[in-house]
């Protein structure tokens, strides 16, 4: 018989012992499965395609992930500057005043308001399509600490801080901040009084250190990257003359309207972009020169007058909701006033 090559490749060889070559059932020293010098060729050739394919894999998932941290950076929404409006309110005559601070608030619109950071609620925290309620949280509870710095903190209303309201902006905004704080100007984009509330130490001091507050907060999701917050509270001090003066207090109110703005850096890092700034307050005299109320706010003290009205149809009150008028000076209703004493 003849046998072809393939068939002996094939062939199960076995070898066989001296017992197994006497009795027919003894098992076998060892069986092969064809040539076993091909099989280890087969086995390596195997073991080098599994490495190829597996380097492969890795560069390709490198390369995939460089794309997508790239996306973010180049779909980065740019930072806005913040556009803002700073409008004095002038009283319609002689600003109330009393020798106690607690009894012109509760004579005012502030006699139910809260006192200080409590006054400043934050509406329920609820995830959204594309953040967590934890991101939701951050967004409201930053929000809250910058309205607490650039309105409550005694040491930026009459002491002149600004880095505890400053290290709350996102960093590209600091440019514009500072220019604001160097050179005020009443532009639309530079009124130190848009960014903050605070007064001239040489004029006025604080009657009562526990500021009035009243107002609410909205949160949204503006897209898949940005969450945003607006805040409208009503801030109500009770201020003195620094030097002269009959010693009696009298109210000022700050009305402010802002809007926030947050991406995934901002909470991660618990700044804030400001966008828009509206600002009513008063009792203040038109100034001649638009510049001093973007500077810091000027009140009028009890018994004082302005000597020149407000522009504007009609009176505004700064506890009432609604945008800041369009006007560079307003009138200060007389319903934001406290009433007389009796």
């Amino acid at each position: 018989m003849v046998f072809d090559e393939s068939f002996v490749r094939a062939a199960r060889l076995q070898e066989f012992s001296a017992r197994e070559r006497i009795t027919e059932h003894a098992p076998a020293v060892r069986r092969l499965a064809g040539r076993p010098g091909r099989s280890r060729g087969r086995g390596l050739r195997v073991q080098v395609m599994i490495l190829a394919l597996l380097i492969a894999l890795a560069f390709a998932t490198a390369v995939l992930m460089g794309l997508r941290q790239s996306e973010p950076e180049a779909a980065a929404r740019p930072v806005e500057p913040l556009r803002m409006t700073v409008v004095p309110l002038v009283p319609q005559g002689a600003v109330p005043g009393a020798s106690r601070a607690d009894e012109l608030f509760a004579r005012s619109p502030a006699a139910q308001f809260k006192s200080g950071a409590a006054g400043i609620a934050l509406p329920a925290a609820r995830s959204t399509g594309n953040f967590t309620e934890s991101q939701v949280m951050t967004a409201l509870t930053t929000a809250k600490e910058y309205l607490v710095e650039s309105s409550l903190d005694p040491a930026v209303l009459i002491g002149g801080a600004v880095r505890p309201v400053r290290i709350l902006l996102d960093s590209e905004q600091y440019d514009q901040f500072d220019q604001s704080l160097a050179h005020p100007a009443a532009d639309g984009r530079h009124a130190a009084t848009g960014w903050l509330v605070r007064f001239d130490p040489e004029q006025a001091v604080l009657a009562d250190a526990r500021v009035r507050v009243r107002g609410s907060m909205r949160l949204v999701e503006v897209d898949a990257a940005t969450l945003e917050v607006t805040s409208a509270h009503t801030f109500v001090y009770a201020l003195k003359p620094a030097v002269g003066g009959d010693g009696r207090a009298s109210l000022f109110t700050v009305r402010r309207e802002l809007r926030f703005r947050f991406d995934e850096d901002d909470l991660r890092l618990r700044r804030a972009e400001l966008l828009t700034s509206d600002v009513q307050a008063g009792p203040m005299a038109c100034p001649k020169d638009p510049r001093a109320a973007a500077d810091r706010l000027r009140p009028l003290f009890a018994g004082e007058r302005s000597k020149a009205g407000g522009s504007g149809s009609g009176a505004t009150d700064p506890y009432a909701r609604g945008g800041a008028p369009m006007t560079l000076c307003g009138a200060l209703s007389t319903a934001a006033q406290p009433s007389p004493a009796a």
